[in-house]
């Protein structure tokens, strides 16, 4: 019987011989998951997101009874006290907005107006402080009263000091006083479950998350609407932003990959796609500022998982202009066969078992379905096995059971 060690090792090297397109000993099963080890342990999405106790232990059951090559944190779960104590407005989560067994649901809201860009490009940090903060949690209101800070200079910083004395900025402070001390509970108990598995042998598949830039103005603060105006009406302003904010991105990548020592980065990408705008547009707009981005964390020794959620058919072409072995693609909606004749000798593909076969099909059906995708997909190395976009909270446990034995047992490379 290996130890774990031996697991460990032999885990990380099947996934990162698929990344580097080589051919690994077998497909790698590497199920990205949500809410369903909360429901599969019998707790709710609720007691999932404040209790990270709780939460710790069904994910670790759900490890355990399917054995992944890697798992997937549950970190951005366990946010639930700090969203309520924050109040929060771009999140209905659960028990909150929506029902206590649902996931969450973003809100989107326009957070920054068309006239700001400037403000924006000339102090982010003092925009995202003074003007989005008090937008998107309420109990942050009060910080748009603080002076900018670059100005309290020499003695002003005393007298300037004064606006701290309020009560109702005192209670902003004290609510992100709460949240911290929050945070720094679940962010320790996600640490302890990381190490667990490790001394198991299960490796965790991402040490930080990164966003294209023109996802974080248009989710974040200009909302899809404001932003696909701007394409057509602020170009330039468009475009100064989106290469501002990609230093910033960066370091919220790098600084918790090399914290946590795990190479690999999660990118999830929402209105590049087709149907949100054109490929000249994409052209123009989006694959610039993300290849930039993509081509950093390379460069800096990181591998980029990039899941492209919808179809990007008509842009498999222009996103294949990374270097080789590099880097991963989750595909949702885009023919992962297309994806494959097309992309496969550049980059390592990942996916895609319908979340309709997952939660509502057959055993059968899903085992058919994933050898296909190996047969295909997986044909001279380069790919990984996982839900169209991560497995659904809803999967039935038997057909997760059928697509990791599918893959464990048919996924043998000769």
């Amino acid at each position: 019987m290996k130890t774990p060690e031996e697991l460990y090792s032999e885990r990380t090297k099947r996934v990162q011989d698929a990344i580097e397109l080589k051919v690994p000993d077998r497909v790698p099963f590497t199920p990205t998951f949500s809410f369903f080890p909360p429901k599969y342990a019998g707790i709710t999405c609720e007691e999932a997101m404040y209790d990270p106790d709780k939460l710790s232990l069904a994910y670790k059951k759900a490890v355990l009874d399917f054995e992944p090559d890697m798992y997937s944190s549950y970190a951005n779960l366990t946010i639930g006290p700090m969203l309520e104590t924050l109040k929060c407005r771009w999140l209905k989560w659960p028990g909150h907005g929506v029902a206590p067994n649902a996931g969450f649901q973003f809100v989107e809201g326009e957070h920054m107006r068309a006239e700001e860009y400037d403000d924006f490009l000339f102090d982010p940090t003092d925009f995202i402080l003074r003007v989005f903060m008090p937008r998107a949690y309420g109990a942050l209101v009060p910080l748009k009263i603080l002076p900018p800070f670059p100005s309290l200079y020499y003695t002003r910083f005393l007298t300037g000091a004064s606006v701290f004395g309020r009560a109702e900025v005192a209670g902003a402070f004290q609510a992100l006083l709460e949240s911290g001390r929050e945070a720094q509970r679940a962010m320790s108990r996600a640490a302890e479950f990381t190490k667990e598995m490790a001394g198991l042998g299960f490796p965790c598949q991402f040490g930080g998350v990164a966003y294209a830039p023109f996802d974080y103005l248009g989710d974040l603060l200009r909302g899809t609407r404001g932003i696909m105006l701007d394409m057509y009406r602020l170009p330039d302003k468009l475009h100064q932003a989106m290469d501002k904010l990609i230093p910033y991105i960066l370091r919220g990548a790098f600084g918790p990959a090399k914290g946590s020592g795990i190479p690999r980065i999660f990118i999830p990408l929402h209105k590049g796609l087709d149907g949100f705008m054109s490929l000249e547009q994409f052209r123009t707009f989006y694959w610039p500022s993300l290849r930039k981005l993509i081509m950093a964390l390379i460069d800096g020794g990181l591998t980029p998982n990039v899941l492209w959620e919808g179809n990007c058919e008509s842009r498999l072409e222009t996103i294949k202009d990374i270097p080789r072995g590099k880097a991963v693609y989750a595909f949702e909606r885009t023919d992962i066969f297309k994806a494959k004749a097309i992309i496969g000798d550049t980059v390592c593909i990942r996916g895609n078992v319908p979340p309709s076969l997952l939660t509502i099909g057959s055993s059968q059906a899903v085992r058919e379905y994933c050898k296909k995708l190996i047969s295909v997909v997986g044909k001279g190395g380069g790919f990984m096995m996982d839900g169209a976009s991560g497995i659904p909270d809803e999967t039935k446990p038997e057909n997760l059971k059928a697509m990791e034995e599918t893959t464990k047992e048919f996924g043998v490379y000769a």
